[in-house]
């Protein structure tokens, strides 16, 4: 990614491009609609023409999934990572490739439809909001932004420039969470009253000091675009392409990996917005006797949060949700048995009449104790997405071609961005842990974030008992970098 000019000719410039872009862009969108030959074949104006930018890992998944529905071309692909790239060059050997998505924006917006952005968490908003400005459709990976003005900022502007979107939480058109929707809809458990989500994340090293020696960077990989957004480091060894999600400045932690995944089933089933406060423990890592390390750039190794919504219709007064990483589990539900799984990632809804459960992504919702599966049926009443899980790929492009607001989506960034705004909420009270204040002695510190509830003003995104935290809800991006906002 080439630095921005920054003088303010260039400025202007780009400015102006965008705009006749867009318009541009949304007249190249009319296609005469006419048959290409043939059964089966589609007219231009029945497919969506996909840029991807992170295309290696998850991001080759995302597009191989968006391409097995039929109706997207992919066209373009854009990575930071020449290694990483090398699948998805193969696998669609026409798409032009491209290193910086600025360049590749500015040469083809004429010539897209949509962009998938698959890139670490860092980088997500501000590819997502060039794109959008474009008039462009975008399909963005979890957690949608790495701040929660970020999340508000990509919320309010799908609205504003009328864009079709769709988070990667593939789970949201699942039937799993559909089933408990309609158990829950149907009074099956009564009013909930408490969720547990649990996860074994971080797969990946927290809770340790960043390395004091680097490494040579990789001849494939431009380290200065890899590092977008974020403060200008040195390259170490193994960060990329996995264990970024550990460390402040490029992830989110364990919450924001999979809390997509598990929050997202109550937050959906039960009609959540954000919390109105959240309160957290972490675990710890001791250097030495009775000496804790101090690690402020790296995530905890564990955590458990406890985050407090509003009363819905669908609860029993106002709802706690405790979330659990680094394998921390709940207490075991007295009406599970002995030998039956608990699982290693899961969602529990507590309720006045019974128990439910899933695991990750919604699947395998069940009723406790398990035999109550055989003796409850319920009414299908939630709508369910054709191709299910896979289906949330299908649903995109099909409401990408069909235009903003004509079909409904599972994880749009009206949806998204409260779900990513919470887990983003719920790290202020992580990070808050390990703020530190010097002791009125002068000898030692104190840590004021640890035993605390933090109260949360979401018109204003501020905590308004705790005022060293909200540094975290929106960060300082590197010089020549912007949201664009």
């Amino acid at each position: 990614m080439i630095e921005e000019k920054k003088d303010s000719a260039a400025d202007n410039s780009r400015r102006g491009f965008i705009k006749n872009t867009a318009i541009a862009a949304a007249a190249f969108m009319i296609v005469p609609r006419y048959v290409l030959g043939g059964k089966g074949f589609l007219a231009p104006s029945d497919r969506l023409t996909v840029a991807g930018v992170g295309v290696g890992g998850k991001g080759e998944s995302n597009l191989n999934n968006i391409y097995k529905g039929g109706k997207a071309d992919i066209a373009f692909l854009c990575d930071v990572d020449d290694r990483r790239a090398a699948v998805s060059v193969k696998n669609f050997p026409k798409a032009k490739y491209y290193k910086d998505y600025r360049e590749m924006l500015d040469k083809e917006a004429k010539n897209i439809d949509g962009v998938v952005v698959s890139t670490p968490d860092h980088n997500h908003a501000m590819i997502a909001m060039a794109a959008m400005q474009l008039g462009k459709a975008v399909y963005v990976e979890k957690p949608l932004a790495h701040d929660i003005y970020e999340a508000r900022q990509l919320t309010e502007a799908a609205n504003r420039y009328r864009v079709v979107t769709q988070m990667g939480n593939q789970g949201a058109s699942g039937d799993g969470v559909r089933q408990l929707r309609d158990w829950c809809d149907d009074g099956v458990i009564g009013k909930v009253q408490t969720v547990y989500c649990w996860t074994d994340r971080p797969i990946w090293p927290q809770g340790i000091a960043w390395p004091s020696t680097g490494g040579a960077v990789p001849k494939e990989l431009d380290w200065d675009l890899w590092l977008g957004s974020a403060p200008n480091k040195a390259y170490i060894e193994k960060l990329v392409p996995f264990n970024w999600r550990g460390w402040w400045d490029y992830g989110t932690g364990a919450i924001g990996d999979m809390g997509c995944h598990l929050v997202e089933p109550p937050f959906s089933v039960l009609g959540l917005s954000t919390p109105t406060d959240v309160q957290c423990s972490v675990g710890s890592i001791y250097v030495d006797e009775f000496k804790r390390g101090i690690f402020p750039d790296s995530c905890p190794p564990s955590s458990h949060v406890i985050m407090t919504f509003e009363k819905t219709k669908k609860t029993k007064g106002d709802l706690q949700i405790h979330w659990m990483d680094g394998g921390i589990k709940p207490a075991r539900p007295e009406e599970l048995g002995a030998n039956e799984s608990f699982g290693t990632n899961g969602v529990l809804f507590e309720g006045t009449k019974g128990k439910m459960m899933c695991d990750v992504y919604g699947s395998n919702p069940r009723l406790l104790p398990l035999s109550r599966n055989n003796e409850v049926h319920t009414k299908q009443r939630a709508e369910r997405v054709k191709g299910g899980v896979d289906g949330h790929y299908w649903q995109w492009v099909e409401a990408a071609i069909a235009g903003y607001g004509k079909i409904q989506l599972s994880s749009p960034f009206d949806i998204a961005g409260p779900l990513t705004e919470t887990l983003l909420i719920a790290n202020l009270a992580i990070r808050g842990t390990e703020v530190q204040k010097a002791k009125a002695s002068g000898t030692g510190f104190d840590y004021p974030g640890r035993d605390i509830k933090l109260l949360w003003d979401k018109q204003n995104l501020r905590v308004t008992n705790f005022d060293e935290v909200n540094q975290y809800v929106k960060r300082e991006y590197r010089k020549g970098w912007s949201l664009g906002v």
